[in-house]
């Protein structure tokens, strides 16, 4: 490729990146939509981009957005918020990933003629709600607290649910020996693990942050922290996502716990602070975790952009019609089970209107971990799996439409109590 077409194409892709994130707040419509049939067009249409010259690097962009958004996540998850609205978000990733693995699992088993294994393999790839997509729509619609909470949680679980699942099974299509409980086992210690070193890596930077925040590149640094987290979590055979979003909530939130149990320099005594001290933090605090969100956060918009238009570049047309039929029966089952998952958990938020669950069953997209896992089986497993890119395209379209009718269908919501004037100022 000419090096000027490239950069001028780069340029063009990033600035139309930015005008389609910022039109979300006034049309609804995801930029991730724009983003992938932007890649279909400079790819399969115009031929401006080969993709061959890109098929190895969609994973690395992938899996970099993923865990840049985990861990931007995990910065904006308060503790007490989390644990106030852990069970219903917990409910709603299990059981709505549960529900989804199995619906799509039946429909390739009877459209693809599948095994078990393979066919479970195909509905763990699209059972997950993407923390890509959901994450700034939610910060663009107009949700009650707990509601917006409850999605939240779930989006941020569910991708790490995904790696796991898909794991296991990569794992024993590839004919590991394994029973029930090792897989419980494996399962349960890696993310102990997950866990473990994220709380020990964010309390270790939140004392070094104080120091190092005030050199030049101490944002580059903290993202090197993050890629070690993730590079040491996998080595140690734990799950690095959860590690990553750990590692985001330990910072966010270890500065006010130790702030909370700090001694009163006036005497020799344990005392507690105000609350208002205990939450708010310093000036520098909180500027400095303003600043290191900001920049991974653009940094996660950054690579989250090549990653999908790389995905529209690397579509097959003539496999995509081919499996247009099977795509949809696919979005069909993903819709009705999550319909059944919202309905089945409605005893944990009796709060909420029906107006409000409706969306809830809106907010399905599917997005960057399902294409990676997607590109993940194919590269692990080969031919038998060549339709699995091109399926989670679809997949990742579909729902993303659907969710634009989630978006519209909230503007019905009265606006929340507790946040009218920030509302109106929108």
């Amino acid at each position: 490729m000419d090096l000027n077409l490239f950069f001028g194409l780069l340029g063009g892709l990033l600035v139309l990146a930015f005008v389609a994130n910022r039109l979300v707040r006034f049309t609804r419509v995801p930029d991730v939509i724009i983003l992938m049939l932007t890649g279909v067009l400079i790819g399969p249409v115009l031929h401006w981009v080969n993709p061959d010259l890109f098929r190895g690097a969609t994973r690395g962009f992938g899996a970099l957005a993923l865990l840049l958004i985990l861990f931007e996540s995990g910065l904006d998850l308060k503790l007490r918020d989390v644990v106030n609205n852990l069970a219903g978000g917990f409910f709603l990733s299990v059981v709505g990933y549960a529900f989804s693995m199995f619906a799509v699992a039946a429909v390739s088993l009877r459209m693809q003629q599948f095994g078990w294994r393979h066919a479970l393999l195909v509905g763990a790839v699209l059972g997950c709600v993407s923390s890509s997509i959901v994450l700034p729509v939610l910060q663009q619609v107009k949700l009650r607290r707990d509601v917006r909470l409850t999605l939240l949680v779930e989006a941020a679980l569910g991708d790490a649910i995904a790696v796991l699942a898909v794991t296991t099974l990569l794992d024993i299509a590839a004919g590991a020996d394994a029973s029930a409980k090792d897989i419980v086992w494996s399962l349960g210690s890696s993310l102990v693990l997950g866990v473990a070193v994220g709380i020990l890596a964010g309390m270790v930077w939140s004392y070094l942050l104080p120091f190092l925040s005030d050199q030049r590149f101490w944002h580059v640094l903290t993202f090197g922290a993050v890629l070690l987290v993730y590079a040491g979590v996998h080595l140690i055979h734990g799950n690095n996502l959860v590690g990553v979003l750990v590692f985001g909530i330990t910072l966010a939130n270890f500065p006010a716990l130790r702030r909370q149990y700090a001694p009163d320099e006036s005497s020799s005594l344990w005392s507690f602070q105000s609350a208002q001290n205990r939450t708010r933090g310093s000036p520098d605090e909180q500027q400095q975790h303003l600043e290191m969100h900001s920049f991974h956060a653009e940094l996660a918009f950054l690579i989250r952009t090549f990653f999908f238009v790389l995905l529209g570049v690397r579509l097959n047309f003539q496999a995509f019609r081919y499996g247009a039929a099977f795509a949809v029966a696919c979005f069909v089952v993903l819709f009705a089970a999550r319909w059944i998952a919202v309905q089945s958990g409605s005893f944990l938020w009796k709060g909420f209107s029906r107006l409000e669950r409706e969306i809830m069953v809106w907010f399905l997209p599917r997005g960057l971990i399902t294409a990676v896992l997607g590109i993940q089986v194919f590269d692990a497993l080969g031919a038998e799996y060549r339709f699995l890119p091109d399926l989670t395209f679809a997949v990742i379209l579909l729902t993303n439409v659907v969710l634009l009718v989630g978006a519209i269908r909230a503007r019905r919501l009265p606006l929340p109590e507790a946040e009218p004037a920030k509302a109106v100022a929108d």
